[in-house]
């Protein structure tokens, strides 16, 4: 079971330079795991809920992978909401990414590369309401990968093609800070 303490602690350890993005993030984060008797639970939408997303780089690491989201009607990265069965926060993107994409990740462990806090509008079961959202490296073993029900696309994204696939700067930057990652390991 995911414990809000290690979830904690993983958010104070984080490095996040002059981002001052994160640095909000990383507040509302840490009040959110403080507070919440149920930060975990997608069923909370005041004051939100965390949620986990994987920034998975090509193996030769020159793209990241990208998912359109058909509720939301963009390219993103792959992520959602933690389930039961997920036994440390870094399985909940694990998963989502494999549900998402069907891409086979390597086995180096992910690192935490990236966090924001942003509103999702509302649907047609649950009201507006923030995901706190962190954001691991992945690489993948193969180029191959599968579209969901979730999703309208799959694509991979070369680094310089970010403007065409309108990604939020958060997104950017995290992607560029696994890319940093992946070359040092």
């Amino acid at each position: 079971m995911i414990q809000a303490h290690d979830v904690a602690s993983l958010l104070r350890d984080f490095d996040a330079g002059s981002d001052g993005e994160i640095e909000k993030s990383r507040e509302l984060m840490l009040a959110l795991l403080a507070y919440s008797p149920a930060a975990f639970s997608r069923d909370v939408y005041t004051p939100g809920h965390i949620t986990c997303t994987g920034a998975v780089l090509s193996p030769d690491s020159h793209a990241v992978l990208l998912v359109h989201h058909k509720r939301l009607d963009r390219w993103l990265l792959p992520g959602g909401h933690v389930e039961a069965q997920d036994a440390t926060i870094v399985d909940v993107a694990r998963r989502e990414v494999l549900e998402e994409t069907g891409a086979a990740l390597n086995g180096s462990t992910p690192q935490l590369v990236g966090m924001d806090v942003h509103p999702i509008p509302p649907g047609k079961r649950e009201p507006l309401h923030l995901h706190h959202d962190l954001i691991f490296a992945f690489r993948a073993q193969s180029e191959r990968f599968e579209i969901s029900e979730e999703s309208r696309a799959v694509a991979w994204c070369a680094f310089d093609q970010f403007n065409r696939y309108d990604l939020p700067g958060s997104i950017r930057r995290s992607v560029l800070r696994a890319f940093s990652h992946i070359q040092s390991d």
